[in-house]
């Protein structure tokens, strides 16, 4: 995943993710999120469903939307520059949406409210909208920021970050958001064993820590990583 798909993530989480929901195994225990529907060869929703290793499953994305347009949706590759603006976007109103999409709970039925904020405080792109504190799920992207992402064995920069987010953001639960493989980001990925020996030990004691949010099911079928980490998240 490249820039391009990042601040097209900012649409779908806020608008039109689509998420499909399992309980948690456990109820300290942390769960993986994972993107479905971009690339080919990442196998069918039901099949990603079936592995039993992710609590929830983004569907992307949803690439033109609002000005009475008919919402679209894009499930067959990356986006297009040229045709739908993704790597443009702006910074104003999503609190107003935020705030009119809260109003879908109501009559005993929750409407849930995530976003995909890149890692530098205060995003950029959302940071406002985090402000209305309407979010339930916080996927945090901690990859093509070296700024607050894990370097070569060193996890200070991310940690830091984690720590912000944490602290300043009233979401239920945040998530570590990762590219599932080297090819999958420009720069972020973190190894199995030092996620699991170095990286968790030092966030899951976090009240907010949800879990891992993984970038994407294609990567991720190349690299096997939710198995390999699942038992620690």
């Amino acid at each position: 995943k490249k820039n391009l798909s990042i601040k097209s993530a900012i649409s779908l989480t806020l608008i039109g993710s689509v998420l499909l929901m399992m309980l948690l195994s456990g109820v300290d225990a942390g769960g993986i999120a994972i993107y479905w529907g971009q690339n080919g060869n990442k196998g069918t929703l039901a099949e990603t469903c079936a592995t039993g290793n992710y609590d929830f499953v983004n569907i992307a994305f949803l690439l033109t939307f609002g000005n009475g347009q008919t919402p679209m949706i894009n499930l067959a590759g990356h986006c297009d520059p040229y045709t739908n603006g993704c790597t443009g976007g702006t910074n104003q109103h999503w609190g107003d949406l935020a705030r009119y999409l809260s109003r879908y709970t109501k009559n005993g039925k929750k409407a849930y409210l995530t976003a995909a904020p890149q890692c530098p405080f205060p995003d950029a792109w959302i940071g406002d909208a985090l402000k209305t504190d309407l979010f339930d799920y916080v996927w945090v992207q901690f990859y093509n920021n070296p700024q607050c992402q894990y370097t070569e064995g060193d996890i200070k920069n991310l940690e830091d970050a984690w720590k912000q987010w944490i602290t300043d953001v009233n979401a239920t639960q945040i998530f570590l958001g990762l590219p599932a493989s080297p090819e999958a980001a420009g720069s972020g990925f973190i190894p199995v064993s030092n996620l699991t020996s170095k990286v968790l030990l030092a966030i899951k004691g976090s009240e907010k820590y949800g879990g891992v949010m993984l970038w994407s099911k294609y990567y991720e079928n190349q690299s096997g990583y939710s198995s390999a980490i699942k038992n620690d998240v």
